[in-house]
């Protein structure tokens, strides 16, 4: 791959981050619960962050962990069954010296995907991982980091999942930090996917966060004070090798029509109402993602985690996608390790933030909040602000 395509989507080269040669104490410090494979933590670790404690459940995520940073401290335990203070202490810190806090909790509850299920909304309240929202919640109140960044997927603030994110903010709000919240495209960040997910960034001395805006737009020449969206390509096309190997045909009852659909469509292509000529399907009858394939000329749809048989995307030669492409289309960088068997790779790889996504919040985060680090811990007016 071109050198400056990755250092656009990278912004930094592996290991390389602007504080590299500053000892930790020296740089903010972070806490990172739901760590998963690490996107979030090396973006954040790109932008000046020491990685002090790390909790992670899943035994291969944890793994991928160790592989890659083996002194990040991480404990491998459900959130639920661990203190706050008992992070902190893991981490050789106390109660409100924590610059960080950051995770995405399990968001499958919320996700585009689920709006497929049937009963929803008993789903959403009665699926257990929507509690992991009020574990996040706690773990703040708990430590009282200077600042947080939540993550998680978009549909979490779609009216029939408000209640949930409405509660989350209520209890923040609670404990005197000013909130704010945004739903960003990867792809308007120099990441060569259109991924859109939601942040959350609080605040515990009364600084409200602004978003860093989009640096990058659609390839049209339109707005020329943005680059040019990177494009899958530029991200993947020099490790294609053209071949397609027998278990990475789509096979089933559907797998045969791929062909028939041109780069960067899906079964919409196959409709009446898109002119075709013996229609397949009816406009609008699955869900986005079916059929769905890469075009070169353009950025990826989102890499989901758990994809069924026919959820693209795939590749514009008509095969699923291989683990080194997701890794990339996704900003992981080459020498980034995954331990597991395939499926888990491709879940850890799902489910990861975009690194170079995390790196520009994370020098917002600290251009923001963190520069003013005389600030006073915590301030009755801080906790009066947080209600206006």
């Amino acid at each position: 791959m071109d050198y400056l395509i990755r250092k656009r989507m990278l912004g930094a080269e592996y290991g390389d981050t602007l504080m590299s040669n500053i000892a930790d104490y020296d740089r903010p410090n972070l806490v990172s619960l739901f760590t998963g494979a690490g996107g979030l933590d090396l973006g954040l670790e790109q932008a000046g962050f020491a990685i002090k404690a790390c909790v992670e459940w899943e035994h291969d995520r944890c793994e991928t962990l160790r592989l890659n940073r083996s002194r990040w401290p991480v404990i491998g335990a459900d959130i639920r069954h661990i203190k706050g203070e008992d992070i902190i202490s893991f981490g050789g810190l106390e109660k409100g010296e924590v610059d960080l806090m950051s995770g995405g909790p399990s968001c499958q509850p919320f996700s585009k995907s689920a709006f497929w299920v049937k009963d929803r909304l008993n789903q959403i309240t009665s699926d257990s991982r929507t509690k992991l929202l009020e574990q996040f919640a706690r773990v703040v109140k708990e430590i009282r980091p200077r600042a947080f960044l939540m993550e998680n997927v978009h549909g979490l603030v779609y009216k029939t999942s408000r209640s949930v994110f409405n509660r989350f903010i209520y209890m923040i709000k609670a404990e005197g930090y000013i909130c704010s919240w945004k739903v960003l495209n990867a792809a308007d960040y120099g990441v060569a996917q259109r991924r859109k997910r939601v942040f959350v960034v609080g605040s515990r001395d009364g600084i409200r966060f602004n978003f860093p805006p989009s640096m990058y737009g659609p390839n049209n020449g339109r707005d020329l004070s943005k680059r040019n969206y990177v494009t899958t390509g530029e991200v993947i096309g020099d490790i294609d090798d053209e071949n397609v190997l027998e278990d990475e045909k789509i096979q089933g009852k559907w797998g045969h029509l791929l062909p028939l659909i041109p780069p960067g469509g899906n079964y919409l292509h196959l409709t009446e109402r898109n002119g075709y000529p013996n229609p397949i399907f009816k406009w609008r009858s699955r869900y986005w993602s079916f059929l769905l394939k890469l075009s070169p000329h353009e950025p990826s749809w989102t890499i989901q985690a758990r994809p069924g048989p026919y959820t693209g995307p795939f590749h514009w030669r008509n095969r699923r996608l291989r683990i080194p492409e997701i890794k990339r289309l996704q900003g992981f960088p080459d020498e980034w390790r995954f331990y597991g068997e395939k499926r888990s790779i491709w879940a850890q790889i799902g489910d990861a933030v975009p690194p170079s996504l995390a790196k520009v919040l994370g020098e917002a985060i600290i251009e923001q909040i963190l520069k003013y680090r005389t600030m006073s811990t915590y301030t009755c007016s801080a906790r009066e602000k947080c209600y206006e």
